[in-house]
């Protein structure tokens, strides 16, 4: 739930990366942390180990500006997706104002993509906060991939509720702002 700081004028929501290991939610983030306006964002915090980028999350303020006299910010986290750290994509998950999921379009990576998004939507609706009922978009990425699940083979399986989805390569920063857009737009309309 998104807070709001009636006395300094501003709104503070949550924007959540969600999705398979390796799939490009850290690289979105980097990617948005390097071309956003300097007087636009905080820091980037990434906590890596040597076998994986993301041990917890990834942190971005970003300042969009402001709507009917408050400063909307949004603070960008990424989930690790590897399975081991399933408590910890729980404890990200609490409180999203908003989820991007990013999908992994490499044929290979087809099936840990549909899991994941079947375990995102099974926490959500454990927290009391259905899909459906969620500003969220989808990102599939890695679509310079050779063998790249064609998008309407993944919208059938991981976009039952026909949100917007954007095509992304997320290290050349392609669909990444677009994606971004997206979000804030629907987390700002449900305010």
């Amino acid at each position: 739930m998104a807070l709001v700081n009636v006395a300094a004028r501003e709104v503070h929501c949550k924007l959540v990366y969600y999705g398979p290991g390796f799939g490009g939610k850290t690289s979105n983030l980097l990617f948005i942390h390097e071309h956003a306006p300097t007087a636009a964002k905080g820091d980037l915090l990434t906590i890596a180990t040597e076998t994986e980028r993301t041990l917890f999350f990834d942190f971005l303020p970003l300042d969009l500006g402001s709507v009917d006299g408050f400063r909307v910010r949004f603070h960008l986290y990424t989930v690790p997706g590897q399975p081991l750290y399933e408590r910890t994509r729980i404890a990200v998950l609490s409180g999203a104002d908003g989820v991007v999921f990013v999908a992994d379009s490499q044929r290979s990576r087809f099936r840990d993509t549909v899991l994941s998004f079947l375990e995102m939507e099974r926490i959500l609706a454990a927290q009391g906060k259905p899909l459906a009922d969620l500003p969220h978009v989808l990102q599939y990425n890695k679509r310079d991939a050779p063998d790249a699940v064609p998008v309407p083979v993944l919208d059938l399986r991981i976009n039952p509720y026909h949100v917007p989805s954007f095509e992304a390569v997320a290290t050349t920063g392609q669909g990444v702002f677009g994606t971004l857009r997206a979000i804030s737009k629907l987390v700002i309309g449900k305010l």
